[in-house]
């Protein structure tokens, strides 16, 4: 038996982090942390589950699937899988079934990367109803994709080739028209959605709407975009402007602060990181063209830290909301609650102590990523997660990982027909039409 003092800290349940990208090919490179090296940080920042997108290989989702399950056999710790639907057809819809009785409860459709991952809304509308039919969950990355493809070629015809291109390609404005979208061609399906990554007032302000009418819609802001500002991208140093690159874009300073309160008020429901990591040398290959930077920025180890600070530390938010935001709405969303997000006889005993005393600082010297950036470089946080256990093992503690070996993690199967199914029929708010 061990015996930790928690004296003076808080005993919380491990964090949740609904959005990661490990071990992912992407715009002509791999993303740096693989499923040890991204959860050791994991472990590290005191979040004992994630859940990762498998991408299809040739739009099948089976063969995504499989290679999903190869990769992630270096785990170290818990994990599960979305799945991402990049075109429509039959067998499409036969395997989103065998998916979910795999233990894949929710389906990601791109509303934007035209001519790689984007579906059309026709095969959205096709995706929601099967999503509907099966009790999973779908997801969109919400942008207009066809204008985003439009300004991108209009800026760089005008020499616009620096990072700033992209903020500038990626305005606001497409992000709230998508979500707004999705929103209303979910509500005419009747099915419950899961907006990723809300970086914009604009986006918000659509989920907020459809939440006030009854619709189920959650919204996932993400620790950058509460944390930070696009101001970066304009940076002249191309390797620290070109490490803040991601979509939907970090967006201006106004953004931040008000995606806060909406996560405080319960507008917005959970915080991820969609870390999805690329090093400065895989970043240059859009040096000279925007459109070629790999997007992504770091977060799976910083994300609770991020959140205590701007959220709790801030005063914002109680420390009962913060377990919510970061560990206990994505349990339930995902339907594993409450074998995850609590701290109870009966649940998996994922458990952090989080020591409000500590001030810390973030950045590449303390990270446990292979990242050679840090988009979070000296950032001060008072309070600090000292102790992290996993499934009962002590496997962070007193600054160092313990017995943290790939291979020692395990999938863990979330079931169909979650909470936001309970009331089915009464997403179906245009069912008079």
């Amino acid at each position: 038996v061990t015996v930790l003092n928690a004296t003076g800290m808080f005993v919380m349940p491990g964090g949740i982090d609904p959005h990661t990208h490990l071990d992912m090919p992407f715009m002509g490179s791999v993303t740096a942390d693989d499923f040890f090296s991204g959860q050791a940080a994991a472990l590290a920042g005191g979040t004992t589950m994630h859940i990762d997108f498998a991408l299809p290989v040739n739009h099948d989702i089976m063969a995504g699937y499989e290679l999903w399950k190869e990769k992630a056999s270096r785990s170290c710790m818990d994990y599960g899988f979305h799945m991402a639907i990049t075109r429509w057809d039959e067998q499409v819809s036969r395997d989103m079934e065998a998916l979910v009785h795999e233990g894949i409860n929710s389906f990601k459709f791109f509303m934007a990367y035209k001519n790689v991952l984007q579906v059309t809304d026709s095969e959205l509308v096709a995706g929601l109803q099967r999503c509907r039919e099966l009790g999973a969950l779908p997801m969109v990355h919400a942008e207009n994709g066809d204008m985003i493809a439009w300004l991108q070629s209009r800026l760089l015809s005008e020499g616009i080739r620096g990072p700033e291109g992209h903020a500038m390609s990626r305005p606001a404005a497409l992000e709230g028209e998508a979500t707004g979208r999705a929103v209303r061609l979910a509500g005419v399906v009747g099915v419950p959605l899961y907006v990723v990554h809300v970086m914009s007032i604009d986006a918000m302000e659509e989920i907020a709407r459809a939440r006030r009418a009854g619709q189920r819609v959650v919204g996932e802001p993400v620790s950058s975009g509460l944390a930070l500002d696009e101001s970066p991208m304009w940076d002249t140093n191309f390797t620290r402007a070109a490490a803040f690159v991601m979509s939907p874009p970090i967006r201006s300073a106004e953004h931040g602060p008000a995606l806060k309160k909406a996560l405080a008020s319960g507008v917005l429901q959970l915080v991820a990181t969609d870390h999805a990591v690329f090093n400065s040398t895989q970043k240059a290959a859009g040096r000279n063209d925007f459109t070629r930077i790999p997007n992504g920025v770091n977060g799976i180890e910083e994300r609770m830290h991020v959140t205590w600070q701007e959220m709790v530390v801030s005063g914002l938010s109680t420390p009962s909301d913060f377990v919510r935001m970061t560990s206990t709405a994505a349990a339930q969303i995902y339907n594993l609650y409450p074998r995850k997000g609590r701290v109870a006889a009966g649940s998996d005993a994922d458990v952090i102590l989080l020591d409000p005393r500590i001030t810390h600082t973030l950045g590449v010297g303390s990270h446990h990523s292979r990242m050679d950036t840090n988009v979070y470089e000296g950032k001060q946080i008072q309070g600090k997660v000292v102790t992290t256990i996993s499934r009962g093992r002590l496997v962070w503690h007193n600054g160092q990982l313990l017995g943290v070996r790939p291979g020692t993690g395990r999938f863990v199967p979330m079931p169909p027909f979650g909470p936001l199914f309970e009331v089915r029929e009464a997403q179906h708010l245009y069912r008079r039409v």
